[in-house]
């Protein structure tokens, strides 16, 4: 009998203790802390933040009843029973960019040290939780380095130091930080489709004197993109970067989902074969207005009423969501887009017609080859 192996290895997503990114503010009191935060969001309205802290009353009554009041701009006020483990924590924070830690309370996987003269006891207390920190913020331009902070950290006057009035470019460090978080893009061209209107697999097609599954390929790697071709089990393609489907059944949906799970520390580019007329223009143009602090960068014609989720750029977060929606019955990566906040890229109705049919590919070979 060979070894029982309980779970199966899978790749685990790049998240820090809390969330995908985030970042301790230590040091001083937790109302400048929490003003800092603050201060620091209004000059990052284009990514998402989110401020984690503790509950500074006394005494606290469970609700029997959990609240959640909506308004109609779309803010909720939430008063329900939840308990802190990073697991639930990290699908509440999946979506965000930043998650600003009050350090007193919580320990972050990078720190912000605010230097604060009366509070150096407090510091000595949590000097083990100063393992990454990022730059440093006085609090007044007189307060020096405590000695155990040296000793333990001797490069520690090599580290950018701020004033705390110095938001901007406070704010500017904290976004060369949200920056560094990017996710790389590797690309995902769609073979594992039945093809049952086409009669042939349409990764077969030829439009261009060799298969469509091919000048797909050509297409994102020429855009630098590590490119994977999503394949169903029972297809035999001689190809090394393939990623087998492991969501089965599920169509488009089933070879994102499973990308995600081959790598969910990329962002995929996903092309189907069946978009002969999609071109280098309309690759360079989406990866020019990808904005990872969304859902996902899709393509959209400009007569079409929704977006074109086989020609998107779908980042991390969408993962979480994506399982969200399988977990309510729904495998239509297109109703996942046109519910979550995802970047639209517009283009002419003409770069996206799908080829379903054999007729369509009779009348888009003519076009082509002409």
């Amino acid at each position: 009998m060979g070894k029982h192996q309980k779970h199966t290895k899978l790749i685990l997503r790049d998240n820090d203790n809390f969330g995908p990114n985030e970042i301790a503010f230590v040091g001083t009191k937790c109302g400048i802390i929490s003003n800092l935060a603050h201060q620091v969001s209004k000059n990052l309205l284009n990514y998402k933040l989110a401020y984690f802290d503790a509950s500074h009353s006394k005494d606290i009554q469970l609700n029997n009843l959990e609240t959640f009041t909506f308004h109609s701009k779309g803010t909720a006020a939430i008063s329900t029973n939840f308990e802190v483990n990073k697991f639930n924590q990290r699908i509440q924070f999946s979506q965000f960019d930043v998650v600003f830690i009050n350090g007193n309370h919580y320990q972050g996987a990078k720190q912000i040290l605010i230097l604060d003269k009366d509070k150096e006891a407090s510091v000595l207390k949590r000097l083990d939780q100063l393992n990454n920190i990022q730059f440093v913020i006085k609090l007044t331009d007189d307060v020096a380095f405590f000695d155990f902070l040296e000793e333990k950290h001797p490069q520690i006057k090599n580290l950018h130091c701020y004033n705390i009035n110095e938001i901007d470019k406070i704010s500017k460090h904290i976004e060369n930080l949200i920056k560094e978080k990017i996710a790389p893009i590797q690309g995902l061209v769609l073979a594992g489709g039945k093809s049952t209107r086409m009669g042939t697999d349409k990764g077969m097609l030829n439009f261009y004197g060799k298969n469509q599954r091919d000048v797909a390929i050509d297409l994102l790697e020429k855009n630098n993109l590590k490119t994977f071709l999503s394949v169903r089990e029972e297809q035999q393609i001689g190809i090394e970067n393939k990623i087998t489907d492991k969501f089965v059944g599920l169509g488009p949906f089933g070879a994102i989902c499973s990308s995600f799970q081959e790598n969910p520390n990329v962002a995929w580019l996903v092309i189907a074969t069946d978009l002969p007329f999609v071109n280098d223009a309309v690759i360079q143009l989406l990866l020019k207005h990808r904005n990872p602090s969304k859902a996902a960068t899709t393509i959209k014609g400009k007569n079409k009423q929704f977006p074109e989720p086989l020609i998107t750029i779908w980042e991390p977060k969408s993962y979480t969501l994506l399982l969200n929606y399988l977990a309510q019955g729904y495998s239509c990566p297109r109703k996942v887009l046109i519910n979550s906040d995802v970047e639209i890229v517009e283009v002419d109705d003409d770069f996206i017609r799908n080829i379903n049919t054999p007729e369509e590919f009779k009348a888009a070979h003519k076009e082509i080859n002409e």
